[in-house]
C-alpha cells in the first residue's frame, strides 16, 4: 500500500470503497511491500507490550478469557516504518470520505501480537457509548502463515454468513465497525497485526 499514497485515483483504495458500499467490508491482499511488511512485525517483537483490556474508561480490566493478545499503540514520528503506514491510512481516510461521505476525522491504531494460544472473543468494534469508530482497518504481519496455525479473524455477515480471512502478511482486512461482528480464533503460533479505527467526530462536544 505504499504505492497506495502517490495517487488519489490508485484502483486499489477504490476497491476497499466499492466493497465497502456493497457489502460492508472488503480484503485485500500484498497491500505493502514484503521488506516495510517485514520492519514492522520486527517493530512489533521489539515493543514493550502491554496487555489489552476489555471495556473503556474507569470500566477497562484485563480479562484474558475474552482477549489475549498483547497492544501498543502507534503515534507519528515514533519510525519511518509507521509512519509509513499512517500516511497511507491517512490516504485511505480521505478515500473514504470522497467516496462514502463518512466524514472520518482520524485513525487510531495499535500493534497487536496475540501469544500461541490467544484468541479474543466475538465482539463489535464500536462502544455502545461512543460511535466515533466507523470503519475497522486490519493489516497482518505474518509471514508464511498456514491455515492449521489458526488465528483466523472470523467475521459473521449477514444471512448468517461466516467467513474467515487467515492473517497473511501483507492482508489488509476493512470493514463497518459497527455492523460486523467478528472473532480471533486460538493462534497455533504468535500472530501479529495493526489493527486500527478510522474516527469521525463524536456525539460528546468536548
Amino acid at each position: 500500500m505504499r504505492a497506495m499514497h502517490t495517487s488519489s485515483e490508485h484502483p486499489l483504495r477504490w476497491a476497499i470503497v466499492d466493497d465497502l458500499a456493497s457489502r460492508g467490508w472488503s480484503r485485500q491482499d500484498a497491500v505493502l511491500p514484503p521488506g516495510l511488511l517485514r520492519q514492522l512485525a520486527f517493530e512489533c517483537r521489539q515493543r514493550e507490550l502491554s496487555p489489552a483490556s476489555v471495556g473503556r474508561g474507569a470500566g477497562q480490566e484485563v480479562r484474558e478469557a475474552i482477549r489475549g493478545d498483547r497492544i501498543q499503540w502507534l503515534e507519528a514520528g515514533q519510525s519511518e516504518a509507521c509512519d509509513q503506514y499512517l500516511a497511507a491510512m491517512d490516504d485511505l481516510r480521505q478515500a473514504l470520505n470522497q467516496g462514502l461521505y463518512l466524514g472520518l476525522e482520524d485513525f487510531e491504531c495499535h500493534f497487536a501480537l496475540y501469544p500461541p494460544g490467544a484468541f479474543y472473543r466475538r465482539h463489535l468494534d464500536r462502544f455502545r457509548d461512543d460511535d466515533r469508530r466507523t470503519v475497522s482497518a486490519i493489516l497482518y504481519l505474518n509471514e508464511d502463515w498456514q491455515p492449521e496455525d489458526g488465528g483466523q479473524l472470523r467475521m459473521f455477515l449477514a444471512d448468517e454468513v461466516v467467513h474467515d480471512v487467515q492473517p497473511q502478511a501483507g492482508c489488509l482486512v476493512v470493514f463497518l465497525s459497527g455492523d460486523i461482528p467478528h472473532e480471533v480464533l486460538p493462534a497455533g503460533r504468535e500472530r501479529l497485526s495493526l489493527t486500527g479505527w478510522f474516527r469521525r467526530r463524536g456525539n460528546d462536544p468536548f
